[in-house]
């Protein structure tokens, strides 16, 4: 599944670059490059979606359905 989101990219004032994504509160990354912080960033948002997931599905009921959604 393919998600998208908002990186907002700055200049460090050590050097190189810091991102963080408004949709996700908490994810954030660095890189000395733009692609760098882009990718750190990424991994950030996967570890923290991953890591929600596994939360709300900790207790479900082995009976519960379980499907994915499409939003347009």
């Amino acid at each position: 599944m393919k998600s998208e989101f908002t990186a907002v990219i700055e200049t460090a004032e050590e050097g190189g670059y810091w991102a963080y994504c408004p949709e996700i509160p908490g994810a954030n990354g660095q890189g000395e490059s733009i692609a760098d912080a882009k990718a750190d960033l990424a991994s950030a948002i996967a570890l923290i979606l991953t890591d929600r997931l596994e939360d709300s599905l900790r207790g479900l009921p082995h009976d519960a359905i379980r499907e994915t959604v499409a939003v347009g």
